[in-house]
């Protein structure tokens, strides 16, 4: 059923997501945006689901967006990128408003697109070594639709150390900008994974999604005019020459103009 992911749900009740794309560090292509979309569809939908787990396979969780849909956007019209950042920000607000607990099991680095993932999830949990960042404007580019995700994890504050500079940080900075709620070693992912799983597995199914909702509510829920905001964003930063340079020095293998 599906091409990019991977769904096992066991005795309990509990789903686990995999992204499965380890050769390409499973990254974000088009395919696996819609794919998802479709698991958080389908998640949404099976009551015999109680709690998801959403990781990767492979050494990383998800390097961001796939070198060839990036390059499918460079040739592409503004409809045309318009409408695919709108396939991308609907897979996010579909995990995000899965009502059922998103816990996200983080077992290897996450960039771009990847930490916009890992911010959808109720609680994510990291490994111990694991790198991150927010690298698109090395490119030329934003982080615009994952944008409101990152901000409603991390607050604006503690996103701006991070969100403009491309900066690449570590687990323990992750915990402490809120994107990971602890980093564990590899041989304690799955221990530390269950414990957040299994509070769930005692608690009504029912009142655990009208809390979730209600939580986002209360805190202040992603809304469709910032949706839509970062999706003009978006199709603007593609315009900018700065992408175009950017882009092009990535797949050449120089330095943008901006780094001489």
């Amino acid at each position: 059923m599906f091409e990019t992911i991977t769904i096992e749900t066991d005795a309990r009740g509990v789903a686990t997501l995999t992204l499965a794309r380890p050769d390409k560090h499973n990254a974000l292509s088009a395919q696996m945006i819609a794919d998802l979309t479709k698991a958080a569809a389908q998640l949404s939908a099976d009551d015999r689901v109680r709690v998801v787990v959403l990781t990767g396979a492979g050494k990383s969780f998800c390097a961001g967006g796939d070198l060839g849909w990036m390059q499918d956007q460079m040739r592409a019209d503004n409809a045309t990128r318009a409408a695919e950042a709108r396939k991308l920000a609907d897979m996010l607000g579909a995990l995000n408003s899965l009502p059922k607990p998103l816990i996200g099991r983080v077992q290897g680095q996450a960039f771009g697109g990847g930490v916009g993932l890992m911010a959808v999830c109720d609680v994510a949990i990291g490994v111990q070594g694991a790198k991150f960042g927010l690298t698109e404007t090395r490119l030329g580019l934003i982080p615009a639709t994952i944008g409101p995700y990152v901000l409603a994890r991390m607050g604006q504050a503690m996103a701006r150390r991070v969100f403009m500079s491309a900066r690449i940080f570590g687990a323990g900075e992750a915990v402490a900008l809120g994107l990971l709620a602890h980093a564990v070693t590899p041989q304690d992912l799955d221990a530390a994974t269950d414990a957040e799983v299994t509070p769930y597995l005692a608690c009504a199914p029912g009142a655990v999604a009208r809390a979730k909702a209600l939580a986002q509510r209360l805190g202040g829920n992603v809304d469709a005019d910032a949706v839509d905001h970062s999706i003009k964003e978006l199709v603007a930063a593609w315009q900018s020459p700065e992408t175009h340079e950017g882009i092009d020095a990535f797949f050449a293998r120089r330095k943008p103009v901006w780094q001489e």
